[in-house]
């Protein structure tokens, strides 16, 4: 079925933004605000070079992969493209570090920028094409989460896969410039190779190589679309097998209007969020709402008797159940055990989450005192307030504090600042790469637009 033979007006509408996208049409903030959530997504990629499940990759990869084409992030390593693609999203995914997009529910770093790392290292792309096309991945991963609500990860979706796939087909198909039809067709194979189930939380390793088989898909799509491999054509439109429809549970359950309302004009991109905690967002407005409590009243862990967390359903379900220690990916995500490490470690951090941390008695007999339930008129307020919570500390002493916080620091209505983002940067980077690298690597993201050959990110990218 042609595209023109396709009820895919929706499908055409994206796939010509994406196509037909310029830099000189982006508005400047735009720009600016990219570059930051570019250079912090890079910093979580090179972090994750350290981590197990990425070392795992990294060698089973080398067994199979004797292409030395692109780098394997914050190491000497190199191998194919989708190789390259595949271990440096799960790196950037790795520690609970990474972007979200709160509307789309949705990672979109992760599952984009390794992807177009490996372009760039292949193809000659300048900054600005780079720019332009990571613009585009920004643009329609969240609107596809948007369309789809909380709902899809309340039904039991990873988002940083299922949805992230589209962020990482929109910029891929941008970078390769890709007509509009080869876009349609690689929209279409996101579609179908999306994947990434939520029970990954619960301790599997495999939870973090979500949004890196996402990168690898979308650019393997891409590839496919240029050489003529055609793919679903109404890709989110169709009544049976397609992407909505499928991955929902009833019709009623997404808003198609979402994928399209304001392209190129109202600029998602501005509602991407960054992470100061290291784990999942989804615990970031209770970790701040009892440091709002602590300043008010300072206390520890001998000072309460429990705490109640008031969210929404998705929150309840998604963080809220009883800690077991099965794995570092249990603990980032379990917001009773987050809570007791803020209140036994003071942070919750890279150096908070360790191989032992996770079989602390302590940290698990305090995550036992803290209780996570639903609050309907939170979960009402929808998908905007997902993330809202009333938090309650009950003392010893009898008294009672609560604070309700709606957004987390780094989201984006209380979007970081420039310096909180670079320091953010050298934590995690100064423990990959040398110094005088670490800055040759910021500087060339913040003036990414002077850049003849996009290339020099990935050399950046490397140990020397």
């Amino acid at each position: 079925m042609s595209a023109e033979q396709a009820d895919n007006k929706i499908s055409r509408t994206m796939a010509e933004f994406i196509s037909g996208l310029q830099y000189d049409a982006i508005p400047e903030h735009v720009l600016e605000r990219t570059k930051l959530i570019m250079l912090d997504a890079f910093a979580c990629g090179l972090y994750g070079a350290r981590l197990e499940w990425a070392q795992i990759l990294q060698n089973t990869m080398a067994k199979l992969d004797k292409t030395p084409a692109c780098t394997i992030w914050g190491t000497n390593q190199r191998l194919s493209a989708p190789s390259a693609a595949l271990i440096n999203g799960t790196q950037v995914q790795g520690f609970e570090l990474d972007d979200a997009h709160h509307g789309g529910v949705v990672h979109i770093g992760a599952s984009m920028l390794p992807a177009m790392v490996a372009i760039a290292e292949t193809r000659k792309l300048s900054g600005k094409d780079f720019m332009t096309a990571a613009i585009a991945g920004y643009e329609i991963g969240p609107r596809v989460g948007m369309c789809m609500t909380s709902d899809h990860i309340g039904q039991g979706w990873h988002p940083a896969g299922t949805i992230g796939i589209f962020g990482g087909a929109a910029s891929a198909a941008r970078a390769l410039n890709l007509d509009v039809g080869k876009t349609i067709d690689t929209l279409g194979h996101a579609g179908t190779m999306s994947s990434g189930l939520m029970a990954a939380q619960y301790g599997a390793m495999i939870k973090r190589v979500h949004a890196g088989h996402a990168s690898q898909s979308a650019l393997m799509g891409a590839h496919m679309a240029e050489g003529g491999l055609t793919g679903i054509q109404n890709v989110f439109e169709s009544e049976y097998g397609g992407f909505c429809t499928t991955f929902s549970r009833s019709t009623d359950r997404f808003r198609m209007e979402e994928l399209t309302s304001g392209l190129g004009s109202v600029w998602e991109t501005m509602n991407v969020s960054l992470k100061f905690y290291s784990c999942v967002f989804s615990g970031h407005t209770a970790l701040d709402a009892i440091r709002e409590i602590q300043e008010e009243r300072p206390f520890g862990p001998n000072d309460f008797d429990r705490i109640v967390v008031h969210g929404s359903r998705v929150t309840m379900d998604h963080v809220g159940w009883k800690y077991k220690p099965e794995g570092m990916t249990a603990a980032q995500l379990n917001l009773p055990f987050c809570i007791a490490t803020l209140l036994i470690e003071k942070d919750v951090f890279v150096d908070q989450f360790t191989p032992e941390a996770i079989f602390d008695k302590d940290r698990i007999a305090l995550s036992q005192k803290v209780e996570v339930i639903e609050d309907p008129a939170i979960t009402a307020r929808g998908r905007k307030s997902r993330h809202m919570v009333r938090v309650e500390v009950y003392f010893k002493d009898g008294q009672r504090l609560e604070r309700t916080v709606e957004l987390s620091r780094g989201s984006e209505k209380k979007f970081a600042s420039k310096e909180l983002i670079l320091d953010k940067y050298e934590k995690l980077v100064r423990l990959v790469l040398p110094v005088d690298r670490m800055n040759a690597l910021r500087d060339a993201v913040l003036n990414l637009e002077q850049l003849d050959d996009a290339a020099e990110l990935g050399r950046l990218l490397a140990l020397p």
